[in-house]
């Protein structure tokens, strides 16, 4: 009943040829259901996500399966529909949790090495193998620059040792950028194992403690596990006086390879068709990830739930709210409202669903992600990309209704930009900023609470602001759908080319 009042409100309106957002605040108010959101029922929303049952929603577990089925629940409740490839909401999402190895150790010449001391096994099946070994630089191949760091050499058969990175400016963000392209590398000449030397600024303990645990990935049918994939720390022994392409060097590695086990997470997925018969093929693309980072124990705590209520709680607050009342009034254009996994552990489910999308991707307009890292200032939502799309004009207004303003990302050196769901669809092309609770810096009031067990909907948390929030958030995308053209990037962006790729521009 109260979705056929809106409805009939909205229909009403439109039909003499009014323009929705031409009307006053006051006329607004009566016909859009956002501007009624239940502060009730908003609250609801993130004190279950954010509760001590869910055990932080970690991805793999329980309590982000509880999770993802709440969130389908509202979907059908709101009316929103399933998607062929996603029945009962559900989008499977194929992953794996790979455990580090129970011993691996590396013989390099007069050296030897021990996983979890002074090298680490990245990647590898059990093998116990000695073989010549080969230096190829920095196992480079770049068939747009032209370098090939292989040529002239043979690796057939071979361990291949090569520095971190592709410079000796040794950037660990590079390094981890370029793992998988140097395993393929690697793999495709016939090495059997790649070795790079550890140099990094970050101490190798820290790194040690970062990759020797269990970790979740896409399951894939890749062969890169045919290759054992090694980091050494070049500070250890006499590893690094080796690099003689000109020495002839043996070496041999025995491992019990890395342990994997395979299981789905999943995706939820609800559709809303617009309600223009011309413009209802193309959809503005919601999306929020609702998995956090679990349990592990705390020194000197007895607490050991990290509940996420800011991240991103927040987040899945808001897409619902938007789900249900775009459902109850739909815009011109159609919505696909998407909660996403795995965005702690490597933005795994956008990177799915951007691979494998249940609509295709040429007819999103716009992608408005929603989240987080916790918020300093209630009077403002900070989004980040913001100045990078045309849609600037549509949020800023949206948020201004609502008694909030605008801030653009406040931290640029942090790259967020690229560190959220979003970037997955960026990089296909879609103009995708993220909507974030609002935050001038990050300082202690946002490191008190992010990835914290302190993250929780108690009476700490800001209520009155999540409501608002989340009223900004759906008319923000409410008026991006209503858009006479849709959005693109600003000229310059780097993901312009993707854009005019994906949408069939010169």
């Amino acid at each position: 009943m109260l979705r056929a009042f809106f409805l009939l409100s909205f229909f009403t309106l439109t039909a003499f040829g009014l323009p929705t957002f031409a009307q006053k605040p006051s006329t607004l108010k009566r016909m859009l259901p956002e501007f009624s959101l239940s502060p009730a029922e908003v609250a609801a929303h993130i004190r279950f996500l954010a509760a001590d049952e869910l055990m932080g929603r970690m991805t793999g577990e329980m309590g982000n399966n509880v999770a993802s089925r709440y969130i389908a629940e509202q979907f059908r409740l709101y009316g929103l529909k399933p998607l062929p490839g996603a029945p009962d909401y559900m989008q499977k999402v194929p992953m794996v949790k790979v455990k580090p190895p129970k011993h691996a150790t590396l013989v390099l010449g007069r050296d030897t090495a021990q996983h979890g001391k002074n090298m680490l096994l990245l990647r590898g099946n059990a093998m116990d193998v000695k073989a010549p070994v080969v230096f190829a630089k920095h196992g480079i191949v770049d068939e747009t620059t032209g370098r090939n760091d292989y040529a002239d050499l043979d690796v057939k058969g071979k361990i291949v040792l090569v520095k971190l990175g592709a410079s000796d400016s040794a950037d660990i963000r590079e390094a981890f950028r370029l793992r998988e392209a140097k395993q393929k590398a690697a793999l495709a000449r016939g090495a059997i194992a790649l070795v790079e030397l550890y140099n990094a600024s970050i101490a190798w303990t820290f790194i040690v403690q970062f990759i020797n645990r269990e970790t979740i990935e896409l399951r894939t049918d890749s062969a890169s596990d045919n290759i054992a994939h090694i980091w050494l720390n070049a500070g250890a022994g006499s590893f690094a006086a080796q690099l003689n392409p000109e020495t002839p060097l043996s070496g041999a590695i025995s491992t019990s390879g890395l342990a994997r086990e395979p299981f789905f997470s999943q995706n939820v997925v609800g559709f809303i068709e617009g309600r223009d018969a011309k413009l209802k093929s193309q959809y503005i693309l919601l999306t929020a990830h609702y998995d956090h980072i679990g349990t592990r124990p705390q020194p000197n705590q007895t607490d050991t739930i990290f509940n996420g209520a800011r991240d991103n709680g927040m987040g899945v607050t808001a897409l619902l709210a938007a789900a249900k009342a775009l459902a109850q009034a739909p815009p011109k254009r159609s919505v696909l409202c998407l909660a996403l996994t795995g965005e702690e552990v490597g933005l795994l489910g956008s990177r799915y669903y951007a691979a494998h999308p249940l609509l295709p991707l040429d007819k999103a307009i716009f992608n408005l992600n929603v989240d987080g890292a916790g918020y300093n200032d209630t009077t403002i939502v900070t989004v980040i990309g913001w100045n990078r799309t045309t849609a600037q004009a549509e949020i800023e207004t949206a948020a201004k209704v609502f008694g909030l303003s605008v801030v653009d990302d406040p931290a640029p050196e942090q790259n967020l930009f690229d560190r959220s769901d979003n970037v997955s669809f960026a990089a296909q092309g879609i103009p995708a900023p993220t909507f974030s609770p609002g935050f001038r810096s990050f300082d202690a009031e946002i490191g008190k609470y992010y990835h914290q067990v302190t993250d929780q909907a108690d009476d700490k948390f800001n209520f009155a602001y999540l409501h608002r929030f989340c009223q900004a958030y759906i008319h923000a995308a409410r008026r991006i759908a209503e858009r006479a053209t849709p959005p693109r990037w600003i000229a310059g962006d780097k993901y312009e080319s993707a854009f005019k790729q994906l949408y069939g521009e010169k």
